[in-house]
């Protein structure tokens, strides 16, 4: 029996180690699964000896009121990386914690593999040197990726993406009447998804600006609803209260979803969004979207200061162009979000923007990640623990 330790950050990274795991079972049954996991992990088998719903907080200034309980997750998966002396460690995303995990597994002779690479090529590069001594293996998402590891001693695998396979069928079928009529929204009016994001401090800083700008395209056009997906790492009684204790709010044609957002997604014409991979999801599904965001004004310098790239949203980077807008802290101004997310309702720029999120589909392929991914992960175990 081998057994594979996972940690994983966020919403996003539970789905994709929920693939792998059931990919690797395939290859490899008598293999056991255990780690910080989240609701889709646990689904497929995996033990969560820590929540990952208790790192559902990002940024640099707003990690501080969190830290007691990253502290409490941190201390139980270092506890079981000891007691369990896992075959395997697989890393995904979320470097901020999981850089200080591969530390501890490289201490203790674990072979680590990281699936889906720290962004190195958007800010703090100074990372592909911490990751060539921390790391065994990286399997990277993005074509341009390897590159950036070239020289560092590092194995990169491109091995394609992972929504590809999970909204492939979606987008295939494209079907947004009856994404409509499961959400029940309206089949005949415009509808706009509110997407501010899976964390706390993304809704803190952002959720008052998403739907004060709801509130500008209602104005102008009244025809128009709104769906908000709410992330299962957050509770929904909570944000639904949040929203409607808002000016205005009470009276906004709003129905709130848990756990839907890709069904949100295929139902609507536009989306508004903060940075991060669901505007990859909007783009596989072929959906206009605006990116939009505010965060602590500290972080927002640092991250200034650090980062590799004039832009956030995941279709401009993987373009090499803006395809999408942005509007970032003091341009996150609600009147002009609105007027772009009507602009993309109809006309020239929708069609201009379907084009590029075509050209960012076309790149982000082969599909098969989750696949591919597994197959290192299986090499791995058949080669054991490092000497």
């Amino acid at each position: 029996m081998r057994t594979v330790l996972l940690a994983v950050g966020d919403g996003s990274g539970d789905a994709i180690a929920a693939e792998l795991v059931t990919a690797l079972r395939e290859i490899r049954p008598d293999t056991r699964f255990l780690g910080l996991a989240g609701v889709a992990m646990e689904k497929c088998g995996v033990r969560a000896v820590a929540d990952q719903r208790e790192l559902a907080v990002g940024g640099i200034v707003e990690l501080v009121p969190s830290l007691p309980r990253i502290v409490r997750v941190w201390r139980r998966m270092v506890v079981a990386l000891r007691e369990s002396r896992p075959d395997l460690v697989v890393l995904v995303d979320s470097s901020g914690f999981n850089l200080a995990l591969a530390r501890r597994a490289r201490h203790l002779g674990v072979p680590v593999l990281y699936y889906v690479s720290p962004q190195v090529w958007a800010w703090r590069p100074g990372r592909v040197t911490k990751l060539a001594r921390r790391v065994d293996r990286l399997a990277a998402i993005f074509p341009f990726e390897p590159r950036c590891y070239e020289g560092a001693g590092l194995p990169v695998d491109y091995v394609g993406h992972p929504l590809l396979d999970r909204l492939g069928d979606v987008a295939a079928a494209g079907d947004r009447a009856s994404a409509r009529r499961r959400l029940g929204l309206p089949t005949d009016a415009p509808v706009v998804a509110l997407m501010p994001g899976s964390r706390r401090n993304e809704l803190r800083h952002g959720l008052a600006v998403f739907v004060k700008t709801a509130q500008v395209v209602h104005a102008r056009e009244p025809r128009s609803v709104f769906v908000l997906p709410v992330a299962p790492s957050l509770d929904a009684l909570q944000v639904e209260s949040a929203v409607r204790r808002l000016p205005g709010a009470a009276n906004l044609p709003l129905r709130f979803v848990v756990g839907e957002a890709i069904t949100a997604l295929a139902a609507c014409d536009v989306a508004l969004q903060k940075p991060g991979t669901a505007t990859l999801e909007a783009a596989i599904l072929g959906r206009p979207l605006v990116v939009a965001a505010r965060i602590h004004p500290v972080t927002a310098a640092i991250v200034r200061r650090a980062a590799a790239v004039d832009c956030t949203a995941m279709p401009n980077l993987i373009a090499g162009r803006r395809i999408v807008p942005e509007f970032l802290q003091a341009e996150a101004e609600p009147t002009a979000i609105a007027a772009a997310l009507l602009r993309l309702l109809a006309g020239p720029e929708r069609e201009r923007q379907l084009a590029g999120l075509r050209e960012v589909r076309r790149l982000l392929s082969p599909c098969g990640a989750a696949r591919r991914t597994a197959a290192i992960a299986a090499e791995m175990l058949g080669a054991g623990r490092r000497s």
